[in-house]
Order: C-alpha cells, then sequence, then structure tokens
C-alpha cells in the first residue's frame, strides 16, 4: 500500500500539480484563505486514485467544513486525510516551498504518511512501526544536537497567542529561527533533523496527519501546548512543541509553557 501511495503522490504532482505552478489564479474562501484550481485538480486526482487502492472515507483541505467533519466522522476505522497543495501561497507565488501531504489514518491517527516536495523531489514517508524515510534514506539525517542556545526553530508566530509570540521574537532562547509556510514540510524537516525545534499554535488534521507520523517513526518528541499527550484535545486545532533529540524537546517544552503563562 505504501509503495502503491508513493506512486500516486509522485504522477499527481507530474501531472496536475507543477504543470499548473505559478500559471493559475487564486480564489478565496470563506475564512479569508485563499487555494487555486490546481489544489482543486489535485484533490480530486488524488481522492479517485486513493479510493482504487483503499475505498475508505476521505477527508481533504479543499473540502467544505460540514463535509470535512462528516468525513472525519465517517472514517474512524478508516480515512484518507489529504492536503494537495500544503503550501499554497508559496505555490502561488513562486516560492519553491510545497508539497502534497497524504496519510491514511486509524482510530484519529496516522498510519501511513506520504509528503513530497516535488521542486527538491524529496520524497517523505512513514508506517506506524515500519520508521521513517527520505528518498529510501533513514531519519534523521542529522544528529549533532546542538544546545538549546544554538539550535535552529521552526516558528509560526501568527498561530501563537500575543504573550508568547512576543516572548518568542524578542527573547528567543534559540540561536536561529526561520517559518516558511508549509506545515507538511515542517514536520519533515524537523524529523530529518534539519530543525533542531518546532513550534506551532494550532493545525488541521491534514497539516498534521501525515508529518506527525514521520517525526515519531524517525524516534522524534512532541507534545501540545497544555498536554503532554499529544493527541489529547480537540483534532481541529493541534498546537504542537517538537524537537527530534529527547533532552533538547524537554528544555524546549518547559521554556514555551513557561512563557506562555500570564
Amino acid at each position: 500500500m505504501l509503495e502503491q501511495v508513493i506512486q500516486v503522490v509522485r504522477e499527481v504532482a507530474q501531472q496536475v500539480v507543477m504543470p499548473r505552478y505559478m500559471q493559475v489564479d487564486r480564489q478565496f474562501k470563506m475564512d479569508g484563505s485563499f487555494f487555486t484550481e490546481a489544489d482543486v485538480a489535485a484533490q480530486q486526482a488524488l481522492l479517485d486514485r486513493l479510493q482504487e487502492i483503499c475505498p475508505a472515507a476521505v477527508m481533504g483541505e479543499e473540502m467544505s467544513e460540514q463535509e470535512q467533519e462528516a468525513q472525519w466522522e465517517k472514517g474512524k476505522d478508516g480515512l484518507w486525510s489529504i492536503d494537495p497543495i500544503d503550501g499554497t501561497s508559496n505555490f502561488f507565488n513562486g516560492l519553491p516551498y510545497f508539497a502534497i501531504s497524504v496519510a491514511f489514518m486509524e482510530q484519529g491517527r496516522g498510519v501511513l504518511g506520504v509528503i513530497y516536495s516535488p521542486v527538491t523531489d524529496e520524497m517523505f514517508y512513514a508506517t506506524k512501526g515500519g520508521g521513517a524515510f527520505v528518498n529510501g534514506i533513514a531519519l534523521p539525517i542529522k544528529k549533532f544536537v546542538p544546545s538549546m542556545q544554538s539550535a535552529t526553530a521552526n516558528v509560526d508566530l501568527k498561530r501563537l497567542d500575543r504573550k508568547l509570540a512576543a516572548k518568542v521574537a524578542a527573547y528567543p532562547p534559540y540561536a536561529s529561527q526561520r517559518n516558511f509556510g508549509a506545515c507538511a514540510l515542517e514536520w519533515c524537516y524537523t524529523a530529518a533533523g534539519y530543525f533542531d525545534l518546532y513550534l506551532h499554535g494550532g493545525q488541521k488534521p491534514w497539516d498534521y496527519a501525515a508529518g506527525s507520523l514521520i517525526l515519531a517513526e524517525a524516534g522524534g518528541n512532541m507534545c501540545g501546548f497544555d498536554n503532554d499527550d499529544y493527541w489529547a484535545g480537540s483534532p481541529w486545532r493541534r498546537s504542537v512543541i517538537a524537537a527530534i533529540d529527547h533532552g533538547l524537546f524537554k528544555q524546549w517544552r518547559d521554556w514555551v509553557r513557561e512563557n506562555q503563562k500570564d
């Protein structure tokens, strides 16, 4: 099944997504975010092909909220979670940092995850209990563990509450910060060790379904802002504190929690 999903994702990227790169207009959703014709075409292509592999429920980012919730409830025992283009703003503007993300979920958790960056030809994938890989190489790739003070963090500031965002911006405990606007690749790059620390204030299932599995199978560590159990709380807005190294993770978790207090 994994090999079939990898093939489908690669073919949709080549045939549907990349021919439309920087060639489409954007349209706005009710919540103010936007999508392109490429997002819709890729989602439909993935939906059709993945149901040939396993005829389960399918939840895609470009569906309505009502349809997403209905598919989520329908798919407790088996659900395809799709983000046809994670990083649509980058895709539309010509920034080469976006990905296709596909996960198969059971009981709300990913058991198979595939994330593909078509510009860099990086295929990240994992199965539950089977390890995590990129292009056949086991993750993590970078195994040097810096101190907190010399670490590189990926932080999504706009989804943090004001107090924590101000602390991160003015008094960061790490050396360097990045955010490129594609959750799926943020998970993968943390799993690879390219980022030492990861922080995000709220993700939906298609943001974390594949990436959280890849990080976990790479031996990484993650929790929420308020729960050591990452899977506690609402599935529709999961916060993320993560790192590949356990010791660094504990320092990062404690710093974040201390600095989000009033």
